[in-house]
């Protein structure tokens, strides 16, 4: 098992900056990758970013590309979503969530989740 504790969330204005944490304990040393996931009120589950555990190749969805970043401490097993230049639209609550699977770093199947944290981008 894997336990994810996210933390960062928050408030912030259009334009903003928010940096979100994910810790990650437990069978930690079977991960082959984290995802950050987000769920806007009445939308679906977005997959908005992933990176490999090993390798640090990562992935964004197009609606946040160039605007946020993923880093991984692997020594911490913690990841970082650096969220800059929000929009309303962004606004949504953020899970982390880590797979002990082989896949493609776009997949939207992961095994373990955190509790979520909320994200709210004023206009």
């Amino acid at each position: 098992q894997v336990q994810l504790v996210e933390s960062g969330g928050g408030l912030v204005q259009t334009g903003g900056s928010l940096r979100l944490s994910c810790a990650a304990s437990g069978r930690t040393f079977t991960m082959y990758a984290m995802g950050w996931f987000r769920r806007a009120p009445g939308k679906e589950r977005e997959l908005v970013a992933a990176i490999d555990w090993s390798g640090g190749g990562t992935y964004f969805a197009d609606s946040v590309k160039g605007r946020f970043t993923m880093s991984r401490d692997n020594a911490k097993n913690t990841v970082y979503l650096q969220m800059n230049s929000l929009k309303p639209e962004d606004t949504a609550v953020y899970y982390c969530a880590a797979r002990n699977t082989i896949a493609p770093i776009t997949t939207p199947n992961y095994n373990y989740w955190g509790q979520g944290t909320q994200v709210t981008v004023s206009s």
